[in-house]
This record gives C-alpha cells, sequence and structure tokens, in this order.
C-alpha cells in the first residue's frame, strides 16, 4: 500500500478524552474513531490488525477441532427467560421490543442461544464431544464505557461451548481450550497468565481468566513470578490426548495466580517471599465449566450409552478479540507510539524514501516495494513529498516493526537501512539483502534461494 493512496487519518493532538496509552495511540495513529459512548468505527488501520487477531483465533480453535459458524447479534428473549438469565442479568444487557411487541435482546453472550441449536440437532451421546464457536459482535451496555477498545460498549468476541456425556470430558475440553489460548495468545506476542477468577453471571465454579499484566489493567492481580518464566512455545500438541492437554494445564495452573475477586492471602503467604507479586491485569479472555447449569433449564439432553437421556455438560470460552488490540498496545510502546509484535503488524515493513521526486530514490524504493510484495510480504510505502522527520515519526506512532530507508547518500554506496522498531537498531543492507533478511525474519528463512532469486528479480527490474 502506499502511503497517498491510503487512509490514515493521524492526529498530532491527543484527544481530551483518552485517558490510558491504548486509547491514545489508537485515536492518534488513526485507528479508530468514537461514533458513540463506547461505539467505535475501525479506520484501515484498525481494522487490518483486528482481522489479523481473529484470523490467529481461528486458526488456533481449528487447529484443536472446534468448529467455526455463526449466530447472530440479536437474540429473543424467550431463550433467556427459558434459562432464567433474562432477569438476573442486569442493566449491561440491551433489551429491545420490535414492531411486533415481542422482546428481543442485544447479545452480550451465547450460552442460551447455542444451547437452543444443540438441543434442536443432536439427540445421542454418540454425537459427542462438540465444540462450535464464533467470532461476533457483543453489545454490554457499560454504565461509564471508557478506556477506548479497552472498556467499549460494542465489542468483537469469539465465544465457543463444548457439549460433553459427563464432567470428565467435559474437562478435557476446558483443558484444552486453555491450550489453545496459550498457543493464541503467544502468536500475538503477549504474556497471557491464566489465574483462578469469579465467573460472575456466566455461572459455574471452574474458571480461568488470562490477563496481560500491565499498569492500567482494571484487575487487581496476585501470582507467583515462577509462572511468568513459562511458555508454551513451539511444542506439538495432541488435542485429543486428555493426559497431554491435563498436564500443560496443571504446568500453567500450579503456581499461585489469582485476580483480586478470589485471592486468599493465606495460600498466597506459602509462596516464598522473593516470588510474590501484585500487579494490575487486563483481562483478554475467560474459560468457564458449569455442568448442567444450561441444558437442565432449557432440556438439551441426549440418549446415553444406557438408552436413558442425560443433560450434556457445557462450558464456555471466550476471547476479547477487539479488547487484544488495546492490551498488546499497552504491553508494547514506548513515547514514540506503538510497537506491533511481528504477528499482528498490520504491515510487515513501512518503505521511507526520503528524497521523494529524485529519480534513483524513487526507482530503488519501487523495486524494493515490488520484491517485498514478491515474497509475500505486506509493506506501506510512504511515497508522500514531506519532509524525513515527519516520515519518521509516522512510521514510529503506527508502529510497523521493520522500517527500510533509502535515500541518495545510502544509494550512492549501494545500501539502504534497515531498522528495527522495538531496538532502534539499523544496519546498512543492499536492498535485496534487506528484503531477505525481513522475509527470514518473517517466515523462519524458508526457501533462501526463493527468497533471493524474487528479491533480486523484482528489484532489477526497476534499476
Amino acid at each position: 500500500m502506499r502511503l497517498t493512496r491510503y487512509f490514515l487519518p493521524v492526529l498530532k493532538e491527543t484527544p481530551s478524552e483518552a485517558k490510558i496509552v491504548s486509547h491514545r495511540l489508537m485515536l492518534r495513529a488513526g485507528m479508530i474513531k468514537q461514533s458513540a459512548a463506547g461505539i467505535y468505527s475501525w479506520l484501515p488501520l484498525g481494522f487490518k490488525v483486528l482481522r489479523k487477531l481473529e484470523n490467529i483465533v481461528h486458526e488456533e480453535q481449528q487447529r484443536a477441532g472446534h468448529i467455526p459458524m455463526l449466530m447472530p447479534t440479536l437474540q429473543s428473549a424467550d431463550l433467556w427467560k427459558e434459562s432464567g438469565r433474562y432477569d438476573a442479568y442486569g442493566p449491561e444487557m440491551l433489551r429491545i421490543r420490535d414492531r411486533h411487541d415481542r422482546d428481543i435482546l442485544y447479545g452480550p453472550t451465547n450460552e442460551e442461544l447455542i444451547t437452543d441449536i444443540f438441543r434442536s440437532y443432536v439427540g445421542s451421546y454418540k454425537d459427542l464431544p462438540k465444540t462450535l464457536y464464533h467470532i461476533q459482535w457483543k453489545f454490554r451496555d457499560e454504565v461509564r464505557p471508557r478506556f477506548g477498545v479497552m472498556r467499549g460498549r460494542e465489542f468483537l468476541m469469539k465465544d465457543g461451548y463444548n457439549f460433553d456425556i459427563d464432567r470428565e470430558a467435559a474437562m478435557h475440553a476446558y483443558n484444552r481450550h486453555l491450550v489453545t489460548y496459550l498457543r493464541t495468545y503467544e502468536r500475538m506476542g503477549l504474556k497471557a497468565i491464566p489465574m483462578r477468577a469469579d465467573s460472575g453471571p456466566i455461572g459455574g465454579e471452574d474458571t480461568h481468566e488470562f490477563l496481560v499484566l500491565a499498569d492500567t489493567g482494571e484487575s487487581e492481580v496476585f501470582y507467583d513470578a515462577a509462572i511468568t518464566d513459562l511458555a508454551l512455545g513451539d511444542r506439538e500438541v495432541d488435542f485429543d490426548s486428555v493426559e497431554q492437554c491435563r498436564d500443560i494445564f496443571d504446568e500453567f495452573t500450579t503456581h499461585y495466580a489469582r485476580t483480586d475477586e478470589t485471592h486468599d492471602p493465606a495460600v498466597f503467604d506459602a509462596v516464598p517471599q522473593e516470588r510474590r507479586r501484585t500487579a494490575r491485569g487486563i483481562e483478554v479472555g475467560q474459560i468457564f465449566y458449569f455442568g448442567t447449569k444450561y441444558s437442565e433449564a432449557m432440556n438439551a439432553r441426549v440418549q446415553g450409552p444406557d438408552g436413558k437421556p442425560v443433560p450434556v455438560h457445557m462450558g464456555s470460552h471466550g476471547i476479547g478479540v477487539s479488547r487484544l488490540l488495546g492490551a498488546i498496545i499497552e504491553a508494547s510502546h514506548d513515547d514514540k507510539g506503538i510497537i506491533w509484535p511481528e504477528g499482528v503488524t498490520p504491515f510487515h515493513v513501512g518503505i521511507v524514501n526520503l528524497k521523494q521526486g529524485d529519480a534513483e530514490a524513487d526507482a530503488a524504493c519501487e523495486a524494493i516495494y515490488a520484491s517485498v510484495t514478491a515474497v509475500g510480504l505486506d509493506a506501506l510505502y510512504d511515497d508522500r513529498n514531506e519532509r524525513a522527520g515527519g516520515k519518521f515519526a509516522r512510521m514510529d506512532l503506527i508502529g510497523l516493526p521493520w522500517r527500510i530507508t533509502v535515500g541518495p547518500r545510502g544509494l550512492a554506496n549501494g545500501v539502504v537501512e534497515l531498522t528495527n522498531r522495538r531496538t532502534g537498531e539499523s544496519e546498512e543492507l543492499p536492498p535485496e539483502e534487506a528484503v531477505k533478511k525481513l522475509h527470514g525474519i518473517y517466515t523462519g528463512h524458508r526457501t533462501t534461494q526463493h527468497v533471493e532469486m524474487m528479491g533480486k528479480r523484482a528489484f532489477h527490474t526497476y534499476i
């Protein structure tokens, strides 16, 4: 994408309503625009990141055998009355009456709707287990929406629901989800700690929240510092293996880690003093096992092995996809702007032309742009006729992990400058070597020979 053709309405000044870093930077970087209190339009740069996060969630859910679908934003109130939650949920639920005087609601979650779908089509234990999920917009009428996408009223969420024959099978689904979430967050460059939490209006006794440590977090958290050294990494996981999923669950939940609602000072005091930590955390996901709470109330039963009907055991699992953008920025920024992890960056690299209009510099930038595109990477080329300082400031603000700077002085020596946004370190390389290095960073040095061939071919097309 060329910046002269892109829609990137950056702001020089920070709007007064933005109180935390992620809100300030998302507004300044032209990622969102407030439409109403707690409701935002997602502008191209923000939407691009949002879709990347959504794709990672989809990939990890399907890797574990979970089945995607899509449910509506509006739901019949009758289902919620059947479960008993319609009146119990509280004023956060947006209740609506249509022209036929029927009660409907803008869904804050989907336990009732998915239970109704399940009971309509599944009647035997032979059809279990099943885990269905979707990524859909939700609405919760927060009394004080603030902090941008961190606490909005409308938000994008992945919510999934497992259906199993008994508690043992449902707890395997619980453990499996914990593993999928660990993989998901690590791919996004986040350290998200699973913490024993309160189930709230969802219900059930078994629940863990995933929290990213940040000074602006809404929750006070207490944890054993040893848990921050854990990482799932690249290990292969057999999601059908009860033992392997349970072992990973135990590995990541044995150390003390709780939110303030479930904090137990007596247990916390048993943690070695040098490892006790108190901090703030941003919730980015939660998993629940609630047994037969909804299946009993809504008569979601299957025929068991003995031919008798039994209520299915259920759990639900959510990831705040839009909220994740704010969490990533809170965890990864500096005084210049955002620093995107490579796995979620809107563009893989920014290309800055220091002398727009200079024939050699223009041709070199065009060649690099084509070369980067040819090896499957996404570049944002600042081809505006602006001062270099302004171009650098914009690139730093929007936070692309890598920048290639092209100028007449470097080209005279056959090099361009490749800069790491996180460290600020720069390296002078021939253009094709800069592209090859970028490709290696993003793809793990696959098919080096192919990269060299494609990079040089595209570069020499213009030079």
